[in-house]
């Protein structure tokens, strides 16, 4: 028992250590996962009566390097495709032409905006596409009187949401919690209807609040002029974000082949000759590696420490600790996570990239739950992580663009923590306990 709480320890002092910005994640989860192997005595190399290695360094940080190497392909294929939608301007007038459609209404322009980025955000992944996105879309949503908190709110709300369905991070999900890309998916669903509900209240709740007309700070006409997609072609170029998630969701095609589907797709129908569309894939291909580095990097993390939390030796001392600890009926399970998913900010025990893999992954362990049930929990709290986190690169750059504090956007966003309940509930009532 001694030695489960001193793993407890680690867990909460290495927390505390990434919230003030001490170490960075990528170096925190596996040095995480080293201590905890010492603690629970793994030793370093070793093998078994049967030959099979032992030891930590072979099978926790050797093998957890790799351990979800699947989603990791699915993440640079996905920035791959994110990168040719930028540079060939499908993104941009994806947006653009969705601004035109609300004329001077608004309510309706803001609508628009939200339904185009979550459309853009299955699809698109990294700072970059944040960037390229918000510099666009949150100068349109100010000139037409939405304030500039707002305006950011609403932002990372459609972001969030069309995270939702972004197929990349659903292969992420299946390696965390061994479950299949369509168990991911139905739950997702419910979670894009409740963040997309949770984003229209946001949206008419400032409009009551702050009324229709303000003065804006940066109208339309400063957003750069975009390269025109016109005719047929033009308009199936902008349904690339549609290509790889129908292909996924409905024809079940693995999720890297969809993405070079998307891929073919927009190079097809935006590209003027051969040599041009090759030097464009190219160029692309480096550029999406960049873009999904820091994804990468944090994926070997959490591979690393998925692999310590789960081997035998390490289980054998937390399991004791855990099973006094987790709740393992339906009420008391809704309340104790519907209570903790906070816990998803600041990189913390309920982030899925941060200690949450981890925990996730020792609460399966148990078998006191079932996978499903605790997916329902984890992903749940994602919601309040996803655009709530004021560690979040994407909140962090949207507050600076915009203006405000980025912690102001956490405190208006509690829309956030009412979906991590109801779907976290939703998710326990419809799973069996083993």
């Amino acid at each position: 028992m001694l030695q489960g709480i001193l793993i407890i320890v680690v867990f909460l002092v290495i927390a505390a250590l990434m919230m003030t910005k001490k170490i960075p994640t990528l170096l925190a989860l596996p040095l995480m996962a080293v201590i905890i192997c010492i603690i629970a005595g793994v030793p370093a190399v070793g093998t078994d009566a049967e030959g099979n290695a032992i030891g930590w360094l072979q099978t926790v940080v050797e093998n957890g390097t790799v351990r979800m190497g699947s989603a990791i392909m699915a993440v640079i294929f996905g920035a791959w495709l994110g990168q040719l939608m930028n540079k060939t301007g499908v993104t941009e007038n994806i947006i653009k032409k969705s601004a035109e459609l609300g004329g001077d209404r608004p309510l309706v322009v803001t609508l628009i905006m939200v339904v185009a980025v979550a459309i853009l955000f299955t699809t698109l992944s990294g700072l970059g596409s944040i960037i390229m996105v918000g510099s666009i879309v949150l100068p349109i949503l100010v000139s037409v009187g939405v304030p500039a908190i707002s305006a950011a709110c609403i932002f990372l709300m459609a972001f969030t949401t069309g995270l939702t369905f972004n197929i990349a991070n659903w292969k992420s999900f299946s390696s965390i919690f061994g479950l299949e890309i369509e168990q991911i998916k139905s739950f997702e669903i419910y979670l894009l209807i409740a963040t997309l509900i949770a984003t229209l209240v946001l949206v008419f709740v400032e409009f009551k609040k702050n009324g229709v007309k303000f003065a804006f700070s940066a109208p339309v006409s400063d957003v750069p002029e975009t390269r025109q997609l016109k005719g047929v072609a033009g308009t199936l170029a902008m349904l690339t974000p549609l290509v790889p998630i129908l292909l996924v969701a409905l024809l079940k095609v693995p999720v890297v082949p969809a993405f070079v589907a998307g891929i073919i797709w927009v190079l097809v129908f935006t590209s003027k000759s051969f040599s041009k569309a090759m030097n464009l894939l190219v160029k692309t291909c480096y550029d999406g590696i960049t873009d999904a580095g820091p994804a990468v990097i944090l994926m070997i993390g959490i591979g690393i420490l998925y692999l310590a939390v789960t081997h035998s030796m390490v289980k054998e001392v937390l399991n004791p600790f855990l099973l006094a600890v987790i709740p393992s009926n339906r009420i008391a399970y809704i309340i104790f996570f519907s209570l903790l998913a906070p816990l998803s900010l600041y990189r913390g025990p309920m982030n899925l990239f941060g200690l949450g893999s981890g925990i996730a992954a020792l609460v399966i362990g148990l078998g006191t739950l079932s996978p499903l049930a605790v997916m329902g929990a984890f992903l749940a709290a994602e919601r309040i992580q996803g655009c709530g986190d004021p560690t979040n690169t994407q909140n962090v750059w949207t507050a600076n663009f915009a203006e405000v504090d980025v912690n102001t956007i956490t405190k208006k966003l509690p829309y956030l923590w009412v979906i991590a309940a109801l779907c976290g509930a939703q998710r326990t009532f419809i799973s069996d306990f083993l």
